[in-house]
């Protein structure tokens, strides 16, 4: 199932997404007269009875909206965002070749947060403030939406713990780092696009056969599958619910692969009136862009 949330009238609603159409959840619930939740992290917590609930809606064939009359919004705002560094093997070489990284590959996860703050929906601009950054960067990444609390898992249990997959753009202000720290860098207002959707976890045969794409202004910087992973998803669930507990609704970012825009030569960079659009195989296109916040 691909799960929306969508600006509606009274707020954000939630939405199932159906080829090019949309079922609004709550009137679709409303002239059934059944219950159903009514925002994504309900669908979350509630788990595979809210799924069913959701399922039985789209049995009775409910009224549908096109998609493109709809304002997309982020599926939701994470308790927290996990970013997972350096884990692509020809990101690893680029990002020692250019941003002075470490050129072995990592022995475990390389970790990083972004607040809440930072996530945007689609079509909501990422902000270009010149005063901080003149190497605003891209890095289109498969996110996994935590489904149920994980605490110390284990890599073979990690998995049940999954809802499903969405897109993360970790962008980044590179000259922003700090004495090695990437918080600043990755962290400030808008740094962190979601969207545009969901895919729920029954609906991925395998998360590591997708391809991801991103594209500026048209053209393609990056182009690669989750296949080249280097840690996948039940490793760092396990790795980071060592000592952090992941709850439903936080998001792990599972790294970028190569094309970031520092591995250009010369260098490329975002810049106020770019469009960046970050595509994954099943998921859609995250589509922002690019304004100067100064």
């Amino acid at each position: 199932m691909l799960l929306i949330t969508f600006a509606g009238p009274g707020g954000d609603r939630l939405g199932i997404q159906a080829g090019s159409d949309i079922v609004d959840v709550a009137a679709a619930a409303a002239e059934c007269g059944l219950d159903a939740p009514a925002t994504m992290l309900d669908v979350i917590r509630g788990g595979a009875t809210a799924l069913t609930a959701l399922e039985t809606l789209l049995a009775g064939d409910p009224a549908r909206l096109p998609l493109e009359t709809v304002t997309l919004r982020a599926p939701l705002r994470p308790g927290k965002v996990v970013g997972v560094g350096l884990n692509y093997t020809e990101h690893v070489a680029e990002s020692a070749r250019t941003l002075d990284t470490d050129k072995e590959l990592p022995q475990r996860p390389v970790l990083f947060s972004k607040p809440a703050t930072a996530v945007v929906g689609p079509g909501e601009p990422i902000q270009h403030n010149g005063g901080l950054t003149a190497q605003l960067d891209w890095e289109c990444e498969l996110a996994v939406v935590i489904g149920k609390t994980a605490k110390r898992v284990s890599a073979q249990a990690a998995m049940d713990h999954v809802f499903g997959y969405s897109i993360v753009n970790d962008i980044s202000a590179r000259d922003q780092r700090r004495s090695g720290q990437w918080f600043f860098s990755k962290g400030q207002d808008s740094y962190a696009p979601f969207g545009p959707a969901i895919r729920t976890v029954d609906d991925v045969a395998d998360p590591y056969g997708l391809e991801l794409s991103l594209r500026v202004n048209g053209d393609v910087k990056q182009k690669s599958s989750t296949k080249y992973m280097l840690f996948r998803i039940a490793e760092l669930i396990a790795d980071i619910s060592s000592g952090m507990t992941l709850e439903p609704g936080d998001v792990i970012a599972t790294g970028s692969p190569a094309g970031v825009g520092a591995s250009f030569t010369p260098q490329q960079f975002l810049q106020p009136g770019d469009v960046v659009e970050a595509s994954i195989q099943d998921i859609g296109t995250l589509r922002n862009p690019v304004v100067d916040a100064r």
